[in-house]
């Protein structure tokens, strides 16, 4: 069993920063893809980035891409989210997962998953 707790979410402005955190338990993360996906009220739940178990490649949503950076550090056994250039269409709660020994961007895929931390973003 993993578990993972994320924090760093709040209220920015447009325009600013945050960097979220995804702390795990119970087992290295050194041998899980971890991914980040968030939910927007009445929306469904969209990938957002994720970093390879096999070689910490990365991977983003086109609308993250270039303003987020997922990174991990598996001393540690957390994986981080920067956020910069935030906008307001990126509010949402924001979820960590780890999926073992496969990389994906499918959430469904994903085998352990955070409770989530709330973004919002004010124009």
């Amino acid at each position: 069993q993993v578990q993972l707790v994320e924090s760093g979410g709040g209220l920015v402005q447009a325009g600013g920063s945050l960097r979220l955190s995804c702390a795990a338990s119970g087992r290295p993360l050194n041998r899980y893809t971890m991914g980040w996906f968030r939910q927007a009220p009445g929306k469904e739940r969209e990938f957002v980035a994720a970093i390879s178990w096999a070689d910490d490649t990365t991977y983003y949503a086109d609308s993250v891409k270039g303003r987020f950076t997922i990174s991990r550090d598996n001393a540690k056994n957390t994986v981080y989210l920067q956020m910069n250039s935030l906008k307001p269409e990126d509010t949402a709660v924001y979820y960590c997962a780890a999926k073992y020994l496969i990389t994906t961007m499918t959430g469904l895929r994903y085998d352990y998953w955070g409770q989530g931390t709330q973004v919002t973003v004010s124009s």
